[in-house]
């Protein structure tokens, strides 16, 4: 009882001297778009207890209940540290009046006569018009005809985004891949994208996509998310085509009629792979213009250049080190190496290439860096001359020519400076070179000759193993033929090895549990299942469903109890992303996942 009661008083005492020391900060968090007549939430959060909290206005908007409070606390002691977060949340539940884009004053809070405040509230209002009506009747005959439409009428479409379409060959584009849906979508599965003909192509890391915005689209309410981003530098000039992006999305649908009386209480919903494709986008490349310096780097974009030089006087055939850096923005991965133009009794070697590049939505950005080893073979005074190095400025839209600064070194006579092999310290083995032993001495030493008496094609041993070597090649020659013609028939090359490849998926989706990325697990987890199913049953994604996969399991003798599990499976893979699940829970989805597969492949 002491040492609780010691616990309780030290947890008394210095969690409240903890959470004063914190720093205060007030958010809020809001819808960015809504319809007129809609309600929707505003909350304001604050890591502190106590204050006096001072809501916005709320012009343009009728309060129809609030604010609710709510608090909560979490304590942490871990090696005798202790930690503490604390939160008080104010919540108004709104309704917008008219249409129009709303900015409101932001929400204050005081707490020991220091005031902290919000960003000012800016909440876009879309009315009921027109345009919204033909949206909504064009959306109501998408399903019913089930044909896909365009970007204005569609539920649910990707989009390839580029900040520009007009740019110099070299110049850095940045490409974002956005979906916007109007249904439910519960994941994305696989994604296919085209060759980039003609572009570099570097990635972005971006946050996962686990909740979607909402986002005005010509009137429209769109549930908007960033799928990828990444950077396109186009290599050649003229007008450059990127192809179709495929991606298959997951749609929660309802299954059946609505009940007469008690409607969509006791519907059920399974979920359906539908594939959505970005529009072909066609980009201009505008050569550099001009004639290219003899020094140009192949650089575009913005660029300085430092240089060093390690020591300044140092042995004959001793090393020192020049180096030249490069740092800016632009395509810098693909900067030649600058010219050295030194003296024949200077020797100089290929450069190390070191670079420290970063890719972000503002293009590349770093520096990369020439290391050259310089060795001199005579003694005196040398000169290294300013190096030159152009690139193409992509704001000036011209050359640019920058230079490093002269160095001078001096190379001191050795007393012994004779023949035989010097070795040169920080210089590689296969850059070491032989001074005076040039010369190799031919062995002019008499050999001994002697009659052949058999030759090999005498032999009857010859000739066993020719016959051998006949036959075995006729056996392979067979088996090859065979395996064309199984491998002819892809859609019996994809049964036999679809739990191989159902396999290799189960363990990235182990990795993924292990490493505690669930949303990955899960997503790796149906790209399994559904991939299997399509490759086993023979059945295209396209029209592969629960139904259709369920039937088809039927057809193949397949017990109703695997086929349950394997709903059951579907549904914790699916539904997981917005209910915390245990890592014991996990493991039993991928147990299940193995063991479903095994059996199919055992019965089928």
């Amino acid at each position: 009882m002491k040492i609780k009661s010691l616990i309780t008083l030290i947890t008394a005492v210095f969690i409240p001297l903890m959470a004063a020391g914190q720093d205060i900060q007030l958010t809020a968090e809001y819808p960015n778009v809504v319809t007129a007549g809609e309600q929707f939430a505003i909350s304001f959060s604050v890591n502190t207890s106590g204050g006096d909290f001072m809501p916005p206005a709320f012009n343009g908007f009728t309060n129809i209940m609030g604010p609710q409070t709510s608090y909560s606390q979490s304590t942490q002691v871990v090696n005798g540290k202790f930690t503490s977060q604390t939160s008080y949340t104010y919540t108004y539940f709104m309704t917008a009046v008219k249409a129009g884009k709303t900015v409101n004053a932001p929400a204050h809070i005081k707490v020991k006569g220091k005031e902290y405040s919000t960003d000012s509230i800016r909440i876009e209002v879309t009315g009921p018009t027109a345009n919204n009506s033909k949206a909504a009747r064009g959306n109501r005959q998408a399903e019913t005809s089930g044909a896909e439409q365009g970007p204005a009428g569609s539920d649910l479409y990707i989009r390839l985004l580029l900040n520009r379409t007009d740019v110099y060959q070299g110049e850095y584009i940045v490409a974002t891949l956005k979906v916007y849906s109007r249904v439910q979508l519960t994941g994305l599965n696989e994604e296919k994208y085209p060759d980039f003909n003609g572009f570099m192509k570097e990635n972005l890391d971006i946050p996962p996509l686990t909740s979607l915005q909402r986002e005005n689209v010509n009137g429209v309410i769109y549930n908007t998310g960033v799928v990828h981003q990444f950077l396109l530098f186009p290599q050649v000039s003229g007008e450059l085509t990127i192809g179709a992006i495929d991606i298959s999305a997951l749609i929660q649908q309802k299954a059946g009629n609505s009940d007469p009386f008690f409607g969509d209480f006791f519907s059920s919903y399974q979920t359906v792979p539908k594939t959505i494709s970005t529009k072909p986008v066609t980009i201009t490349v505008k050569p550099l213009p001009g004639a290219k310096p003899a020094d140009f780097s192949g650089i575009v974009g913005k660029i300085e250049l430092t240089s060093s030089m390690s020591k300044d006087s140092v042995s004959v055939n001793d090393a020192l080190n020049f180096k030249i850096q490069v740092s800016g923005n632009g395509n810098l991965k693909l900067a030649g190496k600058p010219t050295l133009k030194l003296s024949p009794d200077v020797e100089v070697y290929e450069p190390k290439i070191t670079d420290n590049i970063r890719n972000s939505a503002t293009g590349t950005s770093g520096q990369k860096i020439f290391e050259y080893v310089l060795i001199p073979r005579h003694y005196g005074s040398f000169t290294v001359p300013p190096v030159t190095y152009t690139y193409f400025d992509t704001e000036t839209r011209s050359y640019k020519s920058l230079s490093t600064r002269e160095y001078t070194f001096y190379a001191k006579k050795v007393a012994d400076q004779g023949g035989g092999v010097t070795v040169y310290g920080g210089v590689s083995k296969e850059d070491i070179k032989y001074l005076g032993k040039d010369i190799r001495f031919i062995d002019s030493s008499t050999g001994r000759l002697g009659n052949q008496v058999d030759f090999l094609i005498s032999k009857k041993a010859f000739l066993s193993f020719y016959g051998l070597a006949f036959l075995i090649f006729a056996a392979i020659l067979i088996i090859r033929r065979e395996h064309i013609r199984r491998n002819a028939d892809i859609t019996s090359v994809k049964n036999r090895k679809a739990g191989k490849v159902a396999g290799r998926r189960l363990a990235e989706a182990s990795e993924y549990l292990k490493s505690g990325q669930n949303d990955k697990f899960h997503e790796e987890i149906l790209r399994a299942l559904w991939g299997y199913l399509s490759d086993k049953l023979s059945i295209p994604v396209s029209d592969l469903t629960r139904v259709t996969a369920t039937e088809a399991l039927r057809a193949k003798g397949i017990e109703e109890e695997k086929i349950e599990s394997l709903a059951g499976i579907l549904d914790k893979c699916e539904y997981a992303r917005f209910a915390p699940v245990s890592a014991d829970s996990d493991t039993g989805i991928y147990e299940s996942a193995m063991q479903f597969i095994k059996y199919v492949e055992n019965s089928i």
